[in-house]
């Protein structure tokens, strides 16, 4: 059974910084593109950054390139997201997302497997 973990999300002061991580069970990340997506409240599901499967190329949202960074260690099953100098409309739920060889877009339709979310909190 594949299972994603979110964690690290909490109440942060604008200009902080924080890591997420995402573990992952019943599945090698090594071989799966490795997203993470974020919903504020009223707002859909959008793509915050992405890690592929193969090569570790990364692509970010416009809103968060330059302040956050995706890493993965495939070692540990695990995939990161570095977030710095946060903004109040950073608050949002934080998921982890999954594409077996994939995905050839980051959308939430391409993505397969999907973890429960953490809650990230930026204060002003």
């Amino acid at each position: 059974q594949v299972q994603l973990v979110e964690s690290g999300g909490r109440l942060v002061q604008a200009g902080g910084s924080l890591r997420l991580s995402c573990a992952a069970s019943g599945l090698s990340f090594s071989r799966y593109g490795v997203g993470w997506f974020r919903q504020a409240p009223g707002k859909e599901r959008e793509f915050v950054a992405g890690i592929r499967w193969s090569g570790g190329r990364t692509d970010y949202a416009d809103s968060v390139n330059g302040r956050f960074t995706i890493s993965r260690d495939n070692a540990k099953n695990a995939v990161y997201l570095q977030m710095n100098s946060l903004k109040p409309e950073d608050t949002a739920v934080y998921y982890c997302a999954t594409s077996l060889f994939g995905p050839n877009r980051w959308s939430v339709d391409t993505m397969s497997y999907w973890g429960k979310g953490t809650l990230v909190t930026v204060s002003s």
